[in-house]
C-alpha cells in the first residue's frame, strides 16, 4: 500500500490547530462559506464517526439521505444554516472523533467552520432579542441581583405558569433549569471571608511551572450563580499553601457570545479583560477560572482569533484549569492530602471544555486521593453549552444528547454527583431521578479536607 497522503483514511499525528482567520476580508464572503461547507459536509458525509455526539451531524446527514441525489451537492444550501444551528461549539468532534484534522491534508475544523458560518450569519442578520439576552449574561446578572429584584426573579423561575408564559413569549423552554441569582455575589462573600480569622496570608512558593500565587477570575456564572465557591476555592488552595486573591476587575470570557458568532462583542470582552489579567501575569500571578468553558477561551478560542496579540498568548500560558493546578504541585509533592473525610462514591461529568484542554482528568485523580472514596468518571457531552438546552427548538435535544449520562449516573446511584461544568450538572441533575443536588468537585475537596 502507498504512503502517499492522499491515499491515507486519517491522520496518526496530533492534531493542530490554525489561528481563525476572522479579520480577513475572504472569512465574510458567503459563496467561499458555502464552498468550504459543501467541502467538508462531503468528508463528513462520507465518514459519518461524528453521528452521536450532537445534533449537527444528524441534521447534517438527513438533508443529505432526503435529498434528490443523497449527496451533499443534493442538499440545498439554503439548508446549510440547520446544521449550524446545532453546532454548540463543543469541540469533541475535532478533539475525539474527526481523523481528517490538520495536518491531515483534508484540513477539516468542523467546529470553527460553524464559527465562521455563525459569525456571517450573526453579521448578515443579527440575532433575536431572546439570544443576545441569553448571551449578555453580565448584564442580565447584574439586573438580576437588584435587592427585591433578585428574590422576584428566582421566585418567577421557579413558577410553572410563568414559564410557560416565558416560553410562549421569549422562547425559553419551560422545563429547563435556570440558575439561581445571588445579590450577595462571589466578590461580597469573599471580601468578607478574607477578613475573617480563617483566611492566611500566604508566602507563595514556586513548584514546577506553578509560581504558587494564583488570581481568580471569578467568571459571570461564579460571582453571581454560584458564589459559594469562592470561599470553597479561597480554603482548598490556602490549605495547600497557595497564594490567592480575586482579579480586581473582569466581564465576561466571551464564551456566549463567540457560541452567536458575535465576534465583534468577543473582542470588545477581550479588550476589556487581557490588559487586566497580562498585567496580573507580569506580576508573577497564575490565573484559574471555575468554569471550564471559561479557562477554554483564555487557553484557546482567544488566542487563536488574536495570534498576533502577545498579550492574548502571554495570558494563554498563565491560565490553569483549578485541578490541573493543584496536580501539577501533587506531582512535586506539594498537595496536601491530610483529609479528614472520605468522600464515597461519586458520578463525575467531564465536561467537553474541560475534556478538549488536553489535560486528562485531573478532577478525578485529585479526588481519587482522598480515601475510601471512587471518582466514575463520564466522558460524555451533556448537551447543555450555556444557551442550547434553554431555547425552545433545541431543548429536546439538549435532553436526548444527556440521556446516556443520565441513565449512568441512575444507574451508579452515586453518593454525590458532580461536574466541573455547574450549568452542565444542573441540566443532568434536573433529568436524573437519583441526583438531588449536583455539587462543584471544589466544594467536594474542600468538604474532604473538613474545611
Amino acid at each position: 500500500m502507498s504512503d502517499s497522503p492522499v491515499t491515507r483514511e486519517g491522520s496518526l499525528e496530533a492534531p493542530t490547530r490554525h489561528p481563525v482567520d476572522w479579520q480577513s476580508p475572504d472569512f465574510w464572503e458567503a459563496d467561499a462559506l458555502n464552498t468550504e461547507l459543501e467541502r467538508v459536509f462531503d468528508i463528513c458525509h462520507g465518514c459519518r464517526r461524528c453521528v452521536s455526539l450532537c445534533n449537527a451531524f444528524p441534521t447534517l446527514f438527513d438533508l443529505v439521505d432526503e435529498s434528490a441525489t443523497m449527496e451533499v451537492d443534493g442538499v440545498d444550501k439554503a439548508d446549510y444554516q440547520k446544521v449550524v444551528e446545532q453546532c454548540y461549539l463543543c469541540d469533541m468532534c475535532y478533539m475525539s472523533k474527526c481523523p481528517y484534522v490538520p495536518p491531515h491534508e483534508w484540513n477539516v475544523d468542523f467546529p470553527h467552520l460553524m464559527l465562521r458560518a455563525k459569525a456571517v450569519n450573526f453579521k448578515n442578520k443579527g440575532a433575536s432579542f431572546r439570544d443576545k439576552t441569553l448571551t449578555s449574561t453580565d448584564k442580565v446578572a447584574k439586573m438580576a441581583t437588584i435587592p427585591l429584584v433578585d428574590v422576584t426573579v428566582n421566585s418567577l423561575n421557579k413558577n410553572g405558569a410563568f414559564r410557560k408564559v416565558l416560553e410562549s413569549t421569549l422562547g425559553v423552554h419551560h422545563a429547563a433549569p435556570l440558575p439561581t441569582y445571588h445579590r450577595n455575589s462571589l466578590r461580597k462573600q469573599v471580601a468578607a471571608f478574607t477578613k475573617s480569622s480563617v483566611s492566611k496570608t500566604i508566602e507563595p512558593k514556586v513548584v514546577g511551572r506553578t509560581t504558587g500565587k494564583v488570581a481568580f477570575y471569578a467568571t459571570c456564572y461564579g460571582n453571581y450563580n454560584a458564589p459559594h465557591l469562592g470561599e470553597d476555592f479561597y480554603r482548598v488552595f490556602q490549605h495547600n499553601g497557595i497564594h490567592i486573591e480575586l482579579v480586581p476587575k473582569e466581564v465576561c470570557c466571551g464564551m456566549p457570545k463567540l457560541e452567536l458568532g458575535d465576534l465583534d462583542s468577543v473582542k470588545a470582552l477581550k479588550e476589556a479583560n487581557i490588559p487586566v489579567l497580562a498585567k496580573l501575569v507580569d506580576e508573577g500571578y497564575d490565573l484559574i477560572a471555575p468554569i471550564p468553558s471559561c479557562v477554554l477561551m483564555y487557553k484557546q478560542e482567544l488566542p487563536l482569533l488574536f495570534p498576533d496579540d502577545e498579550d492574548v498568548q502571554k495570558v494563554k500560558k498563565a491560565f490553569f484549569d483549578p485541578f490541573e493546578y493543584l496536580f501539577l504541585r501533587h506531582k512535586e509533592g506539594e498537595f496536601n492530602t491530610a483529609f479528614e473525610q472520605s468522600l464515597g462514591d461519586i458520578s463525575y461529568q467531564v465536561a467537553c471544555h474541560l475534556r478538549v484542554q488536553n489535560i486528562g482528568l485531573k478532577t478525578r485523580d485529585i479526588l481519587n486521593l482522598v480515601p475510601e472514596t471512587t471518582v466514575v468518571a463520564q466522558e460524555r457531552c451533556s448537551g447543555h453549552d450555556g444557551t442550547y438546552a434553554v431555547k425552545k427548538e433545541t431543548h429536546k435535544f439538549a435532553v436526548k444528547i444527556a440521556r446516556p449520562i443520565v441513565k449512568k449516573v441512575d444507574q451508579q446511584k452515586p453518593d454525590y454527583f458532580i461536574s466541573d461544568c455547574p450549568m452542565a450538572a444542573s441540566h443532568i441533575a434536573a433529568l436524573s431521578e437519583k441526583v438531588d443536588k449536583p455539587e462543584h468537585p471544589m466544594t467536594l475537596l474542600r468538604l474532604a479536607y473538613g474545611l
